[in-house]
């Protein structure tokens, strides 16, 4: 068994599992922190952006002023941003049979994958990481400008897919259920659970008849509006694989909100602006949420709320629609009936509106002081960047940065200088090391696999032990381009008897309540199902054979069980006659020999060895005592 690092990014994983006979990718995240190198792709011409000065070397002898722009003492590359791919070098990626998604965030590398490497195989995933999946590809699609968006040398790090690779690549996904069971090639059998983390996210359980292998990926224990996490079906684990813990481990969800919140109503009294960058699920309907139990506290009941999104209002119907990928407070509403997510109040009451774009109703309906919600969270991108132009240059504003995945000094670096104010608070529901350890000694696996940032403590905390997995035995880490040799083997494989021939044996009894018997069969191995079948008779001497058959031999030999006990041994070799025998202690047992006779028997755990040259008698006769201590079957 085999795995296949082929991302360097914990919480955007790429891995390949080679188990049994198939090869299974887990996850395919696609790597877009790059883009914090570029400068912003504004909606409309940006002067400030288009008089930063390009980039000469100090000696003069290097000259990128097109490619490389300077602003605030920092570089950008002045071109179509670039994303990190999955290392494609690593393994032929035609061979894979099938990729399980375990979020909508993990799959946005699948169209590099399915359409471009020959991959014949099946994507699985459930039906809201699909949904979200599709809408969160779209609305990457729809933020980029016109000729990049319609690029398809993907291979080439700076093209995106084109959308009818997005549909080419969803349209190779088969829905699953939490708990259902799938058999890929009758060799392993696959199955999601709830990880708690964000709408129909997933871990996988991969086993065969006597091996397990789980699949943790992003996974959450605090009580948000997904199901609560599986985590008793993580039991019983030959190896665990671990990737996607909170990437903010220091701070508290809870408390991320209460400053959210708090930063945005003194934000609004004092007459200033909130722009939110933030992905268009996931988070954002916490935060909705959030605000809603807060705006009549905080007298923020007049304040006109935007979401700005490609597809934003696919995206708040979606979260409405399916109950059952809900906590369980969330699917009781759907029966009273009453919406899941207060969201739908707020649409109603006109205290959140919901737009595609800056275009159209949104200009005529835009009023000032206000909230808005859009993307792109890398600031690089989108509607947002029209606001950080907009809204830039005067301290009553505030930008709040709520996802994790980006350094937010590095998103604002090309809007320097800055007047308005920044607040960073990070919404990561991920386990985090406490909760992780605590997690790994309840469901006990006998290996654990993480990446290599899990076994250290952070750059910036190297004395921070307790963020960091500290197990006994310690976890094995890889990085990317790695390739690990998972420490178990297979021992066993089932294999399956026909009737006729279970009918056909003849149990011996070898001691109280175990008996065996011969099975003289044919294996036949068909979609990696073993079956022992009934020997066909000879062919009749009258039929005129075509090629000589070898003659069917007579009744086997019975195999001989037991083990032969040194002190009696040598106590009826005395009996016959044999007294000089010299016993020397080896690995495997012990070697006797006999002197006078020159003659060695080498007693071990499998088998019996006499040597004896030129002495036949002697030999069969050391033979005989020796089948003394065996059983025949």
């Amino acid at each position: 068994m085999k795995l296949y690092c082929l991302s360097g990014h914990p919480t955007l994983p790429c891995n390949v599992l080679k188990f049994k006979s198939t090869t299974i990718m887990l996850d395919c995240a696609l790597d877009t922190t790059s883009v914090l190198n570029y400068l912003p792709l504004p909606l409309v011409h940006s002067p400030r952006l288009s008089k930063l000065p390009g980039w000469i070397s100090k000696d003069g002898t290097i000259n990128l002023e097109k490619e490389l722009k300077e602003c605030a003492g920092r570089l950008f590359v002045d071109s179509q941003p670039e994303f990190c791919l999955p290392e494609k070098e690593l393994l032929d990626l035609s061979t894979i049979d099938v990729i399980l998604i375990s979020n909508y965030h993990c799959m946005m590398a699948l169209p590099y994958i399915t359409e471009h490497t020959g991959f014949t195989g099946t994507v699985y995933a459930t039906e809201p990481t699909l949904q979200i999946g599709r809408y969160a590809t779209a609305h990457l699609m729809q933020m980029l400008p016109g000729p990049l968006k319609d690029a398809v040398e993907v291979w080439t790090w700076k093209r995106c897919y084109s959308m009818q690779e997005v549909n080419s690549a969803l349209s190779k996904v088969q829905l699953v259920g939490y708990s259902q069971k799938v058999e890929l090639f009758g060799a392993v059998q696959i199955s999601p659970l709830s990880s708690g983390y964000s709408l129909g996210s997933s871990n996988w359980i991969i086993q065969s008849h006597h091996e397990k292998v789980s699949y943790v990926s992003g996974s959450s224990l605090l009580t948000t509006h997904p199901q609560p996490m599986d985590q008793s079906s993580l039991k019983n684990s030959d190896v665990l694989i671990l990737t996607g813990l909170t990437q903010m481990p220091t701070a508290n969800p809870d408390g991320m909100l209460g400053e959210f919140c708090s930063n945005l109503a003194m934000t609004i009294r004092a007459g200033g602006n909130v722009l939110v960058p933030c992905y268009s699920s996931g988070v954002i309907y916490d935060l909705l949420e959030c605000l809603y139990q807060f705006i009549d506290s905080a007298n923020l009941g007049t304040t006109p709320f935007y979401f700005i999104s490609p597809v934003a209002n696919s995206s708040l119907e979606f979260s409405q629609i399916f109950a059952e990928w809900l906590c369980h407070n969330k699917q009781t509403k759907v029966y009273l009936p009453e919406p899941p997510f207060p969201h739908a109040e707020l649409i109603q009451t006109n205290k959140l509106k919901h737009y595609p774009s800056i275009h159209g109703d949104f200009s005529s309906d835009f009023k000032q002081p206000c909230v808005v919600f859009t993307g792109h969270p890398s600031l690089r991108f989108g509607d947002v960047v029209h606001f950080m132009e907009l809204w830039g240059k005067s301290n009553l504003n505030t930008i709040i940065f709520t996802e994790p995945d980006f350094s937010y000094l590095d998103a604002l670096a090309p809007y320097q200088p800055l007047a308005m104010k920044c607040v960073y608070c990070p919404i990561d529901t991920r386990l985090n090391f406490h909760q992780v350890s605590k997690l790994l000694k309840e469901v006990q696996p006998l290996h654990v696999v993480c990446p290599d940032q899990y076994t250290q403590p952070p750059p910036s905390q190297s004395h921070r032990s307790d963020l960091m997995l500290e197990l006994q035995p310690p976890p094995m880490p890889y990085r990317r381009c790695s390739v690990l040799n998972l420490p178990f083997r297979r021992c066993y494989e089932r294999v399956y008897i026909l009737p006729e021939l279970a009918n056909s044996l003849v149990p011996s009894e070898l001691k109280p309540g175990v008996s065996v018997a011969n099975v003289s069969a044919i294996l036949h191995s068909k979609d990696n199902k073993h079956t022992l079948q009934v020997t066909p008779a000879p062919p009749s001497k009258k039929r005129k054979r075509v090629v000589e058959e070898p003659p069917v031999g007579g009744a086997p030999k019975p195999l001989l069980s037991g083990a032969v006990p040194l002190e009696p041994f040598l106590a009826t070799l005395q009996k016959h006659g044999i007294t000089e025998v010299k016993v020397e202690e080896t690995t495997d047992g012990h070697i006797l020999h006999l002197q006078a006779e020159d003659t060695l028997i080498q007693l071990e755990e499998d088998g019996t060895h006499i040597v004896c040259d030129n002495n036949e008698p002697l030999r069969t006769t050391i033979r005989d005592l020796v089948l003394r201590f065996l059983q025949k079957l």
